[in-house]
């Protein structure tokens, strides 16, 4: 390597480091790295991630807390569908029978197919990604389209499973991939590997694995690198720091615990005494066995008492833990105030911009993860299986399958700081032309169509029962409109 320290000397004119991370100096001694691959970073690891990271959501309430912040602000009631087909007979048709669709998605029959996205959500949190299992039912299931979906762990795809094909194809992870590096099936265990034995019925009598075809597989992660095919559980940065800060507070409390069991200690001057009076034949001992408000006690001769005194927690408690907190969160990728519940600190500017930095972060994961990776997909199949099933008659479905494909994902409107701010601002955006009804309406997780007609049918009823309110402003523009004009004919 002289030849290029040479080079480096001839071109920057020195032999030092152009950065302050390389070089092997007195503070870079105990750096050890490693750059491995996005696939071999997680390949030997991935399983005690994700062990840690459910082992901290089960016992840590800081952990817990801020899985179930992200999951409510992710999905809360839903990312739901609209569909972007013209024809509106058939869009109305569509929204109905996806509606009926979604009470009986659930393979499991525990929730419906909003409830099944935040439980993909959770197991994407916890463990690092989810699998979800496209099932195509028979008819005599009597379903509203023949399609239920089965969320599945990620342990049930081995990590361990790498293996080259005869026929070109390599499996790396458990996931079989082609020539040309696309994945086209997953090796899935039969039962969960930590069931065991209390794993239900399969007709599995050890860990063996199926291939299932790719195309009935949706595998959802966050991909953080160029090239990754496994997922990061999302409490991977705050693994050790979790758990040493449970164990802190635990003992802190253990401290104030102590210290609050106030304690005497008795001692005598000579040893040869009695400590308690013990053995006075008149029992005119002083038996100081107990304290009791406005006591006042006379100790024998050669008796002294003494109180313990245990170290106090300081006034840096709430500051340590509170810093400590904030780097969890940030790890997290959640806000301190989501974290722990503490508003304290707090004023409307400030939880306003954080707010806004995170729900930055959370429309991300929801289009470019929820949506891409969960959501299309599954409209796809359903709209497809619909079609096939005869539920949706859509004409020339097949060479225009992007028409009728076209779909909207809206998730949950969120709830603002302050809300007459909030909605004065639309409303002059909605005015100024720089924002449509319909768009600051999809913003709070609503059809503009299903608005419009409940505003239609309202109103309609209100008509009927001769009613006005101060929302309608229908009666108002009709008196100005049949005011009589202040113009005059010369």
């Amino acid at each position: 390597m002289a030849w290029f320290a040479r080079l480096r000397k001839g071109l920057f004119g020195q032999t030092a480091p152009t950065y302050d991370g390389v070089g092997g100096g007195r503070r870079a001694l105990a750096w050890q790295v490693g750059n491995p691959g996005a696939v071999a970073a997680l390949a030997f690891t991935q399983n005690e991630l994700r062990a840690k990271s459910r082992d901290l959501a089960r016992r840590n309430v800081w952990a817990a807390a801020g899985v179930e912040a992200y999951v409510a602000n992710a999905i809360g009631v839903g990312v739901k569908p609209q569909s972007l087909v013209k024809d509106p007979r058939l869009r109305e048709a569509i929204h109905e029978r996806w509606r009926d669709w979604c009470e009986d998605a659930d393979a499991a029959g525990l929730t419906d197919f909003y409830g099944l996205q935040a439980l993909v959500c959770r197991a994407m949190l916890e463990g690092g990604e989810c699998l979800v299992r496209l099932r195509y039912r028979r008819p005599e299931d009597d379903l509203p389209v023949g399609l239920q979906l089965q969320v599945l762990e990620p342990e049930h795809l081995d990590p361990t499973l790498n293996q080259d094909l005869p026929n070109g194809h390599t499996v790396r992870a458990g996931i079989e991939f082609d020539c040309l590096g696309r994945r086209v099936a997953y090796h899935l265990f039969r039962t969960h590997p930590g069931d065991g034995l209390l794993a239900p019925a399969s007709g599995a009598t050890d860990l063996e694995t199926v291939r299932v075809p790719a195309a009935e597989i949706l595998h959802v992660f966050r991909p953080l690198r160029p090239g990754q095919i496994r997922g990061e559980p999302w409490l991977a940065r705050a693994l050790v720091k979790l758990n040493e800060l449970d164990q802190y507070d635990d003992a802190e409390l253990v401290r104030k615990k102590t210290a609050a069991m106030f304690a005497g200690f008795i001692t005598r001057i000579g040893p040869e005494d009695n400590l308690m009076g013990e053995g006075a034949p008149d029992g005119q001992g002083a038996a100081l066995a107990g304290l009791e408000p406005g006591a006042l006690q006379i100790l024998e001769p050669g008796e002294d008492i003494k109180f313990s005194q245990p170290a106090d927690v300081g006034a840096s408690y709430a500051d340590f833990m509170r810093q400590q907190f904030r780097a969890v969160a940030a790890a997290m990728g959640i806000t301190y105030e989501m974290l722990t519940g503490d508003l304290t600190q707090v004023n409307y500017s400030s939880i306003r911009a954080g707010l806004l930095e995170f729900r930055r972060r959370c429309e991300a994961i929801q289009h470019g993860v929820i949506v891409h990776q969960l959501c299309r997909p599954i409209w796809r199949a359903w709209m497809t299986q619909a079609v096939l099933e005869g539920v949706l008659r859509a004409p020339d479905f097949a060479n225009r399958r992007r028409d009728y494909l076209a779909v909207k994902w809206v998730p949950q409107g969120w709830q603002w700081v302050d809300p007459k701010k909030e909605f004065d601002a639309l409303i002059v955006a909605i005015r100024a032309g720089l924002l449509s009804r319909s768009e600051a309406i999809s913003a709070f997780g609503y059809d503009a169509e299903t608005i419009d007609r409940e505003i239609a049918a309202d109103n309609a009823r209100a008509d009927e029962l001769g009613l006005t309110f101060d929302s309608d402003p229908r009666p108002a523009a009709a008196a100005t409109d049949a005011a009589p004009s202040d113009s005059s004919e010369d």
